[in-house]
């Protein structure tokens, strides 16, 4: 936004501090207005033919419009990505921890990552990380939606599970 000097057009369309209209006048002669009612100049339609322009005080317009972006970020929900890391010869006990910890993490309100990782031979088998994650994809069913298939990158199988109800 410009203001004040930085407003370069010859003639504007002034609308005063409490949003009547002035009508079209030079940019000197509006600027002068602004500032015998001690406020500012800002132009708030750039690309309007003439621009238009209104009488204001900038700084409290700026305060009170970080104030609403302010609000407007928190009542955002914004999902955090944990990861659960599973090998293909994994235990039944060892299994259950780390769905207990995936569970956890959803009804936190948080995005899960489950990877599987192959090291060596166990690359030639990936349908056990698989049926790995169809696993715990099923266990999980009542409390996450798979938002990404698994799928192999590299050496690692990944899926992504995103939470049914959040807080």
């Amino acid at each position: 936004m410009r203001i004040n000097e930085s407003i370069r057009a010859r003639e504007v369309r002034v609308i005063s501090a409490d949003g009547q209209q002035l009508g079209i006048m030079s940019g000197w002669d509006a600027l002068q207005m602004a500032q015998e009612a001690h406020l500012d100049l800002v132009e708030i339609a750039p690309t309007a033919k003439p621009p238009v322009c209104r009488i204001m005080d900038f700084g409290k317009y700026r305060y009170e419009q970080q104030k609403r972006e302010k609000e407007a970020r928190k009542k955002q929900k914004t999902f955090d990505l944990k990861e659960v890391k599973l090998r293909p010869g994994i235990e039944d006990h060892d299994f259950e921890v780390k769905f207990k910890n995936a569970l956890r993490f959803l009804q936190d309100g948080d995005k899960v990552k489950v990877t599987i990782m192959f090291r060596g031979r166990e690359l030639s088998h990936p349908e056990l990380g698989q049926v790995l994650l169809q696993r715990m994809a099923e266990q999980l069913k009542g409390n996450a939606i798979v938002e990404k298939q698994p799928k192999l990158e590299g050496r690692n199988m990944t899926m992504i599970l995103f939470p049914k109800s959040s807080k």
